[in-house]
């Protein structure tokens, strides 16, 4: 099993920035790529942007490209989130997720595991 403990969240002003973290525990030996998806209130959950374990591939949604930047830190078990000129489509529940492969997040199949969460909205 691996634990992910999504934080970061907040309220922030449209154009403002926020960094998200995630916190990967538990089993070891399993090089596992890390994502971010993002759930708004009566839409589905979207793919957010996804990382490779050596971190050498990244994907972005088009939606984000060139204002999200994702990375991880494998000592620390973390990945991050870089949210810069945020919007208030951004809104959403933002969840953390490991799967084999950055691609498998990217193409939507379901991650082998979730984090629990955490809420960002960006005011207009």
């Amino acid at each position: 099993q691996v634990q992910l403990v999504d934080s970061g969240g907040g309220l922030v002003q449209a154009g403002g920035s926020l960094r998200l973290s995630c916190a990967a525990s538990g089993r070891t030996g399993y090089n596992y790529a890390l994502g971010w998806f993002r759930q708004a209130p009566g839409k589905d959950r979207e793919f957010v942007a996804s990382i490779s374990w050596s971190g050498e591939t990244r994907y972005y949604a088009d939606s984000v490209r060139g204002r999200f930047t994702i990375s991880r830190d494998n000592p620390k078990n973390t990945v991050y989130l870089q949210m810069n000129n945020l919007k208030p489509e951004d809104t959403a529940r933002y969840y953390c997720a490991a799967a084999s492969s950055a691609g498998q997040l990217r193409r939507g199949e379901k991650p082998d595991y979730w984090g629990q969460g955490t809420q960002v909205t960006v005011s207009s």
